[in-house]
């Protein structure tokens, strides 16, 4: 089991940026996948990117692609997501999740992933 803390939301406006961290705690955390999934009201949780244990693969959604850049470091045990050209389509609650392996092929998927973060807000006003 591994504990995730994200941070990092707000409100921002159409256009602007914000950086979200999760930070991991337990044991051998650096040898997760990582992923960030998020949720706006009335809609089911969905993906949003994820990274290999090593950062050396990436994987985004298509509504994110060329916009969002998820990144790890694993010295600090913390995954990043950064968000740029935020849209007012992007408010939701973004959460943190891991799962104990080095790779998995359904990344965008909730059943994969073993720990969930509480969540943080991330509201964009338009």
């Amino acid at each position: 089991q591994v504990q995730l803390v994200e941070s990092g939301g707000g409100l921002v406006q159409a256009g602007g940026s914000l950086r979200l961290s999760c930070v991991a705690s337990g044991r051998a955390a650096s040898v997760y996948t990582m992923g960030w999934f998020r949720q706006a009201p009335g809609k089911e949780r969905e993906f949003v990117a994820a990274t290999t244990w090593d950062g050396g693969r990436v994987y985004y959604s298509n509504s994110v692609k060329g916009r969002f850049t998820i990144s790890r470091d694993n010295a600090k045990n913390t995954v990043y997501l950064q968000m740029n050209s935020l849209k007012s389509e992007d408010t939701a609650v973004y959460y943190c999740a891991a799962k104990a392996a080095r790779f998995i092929i359904r990344f965008s998927e909730r059943s994969e992933y073993d720990n969930w973060g509480q969540g943080t807000q991330v509201t964009v006003s338009s």
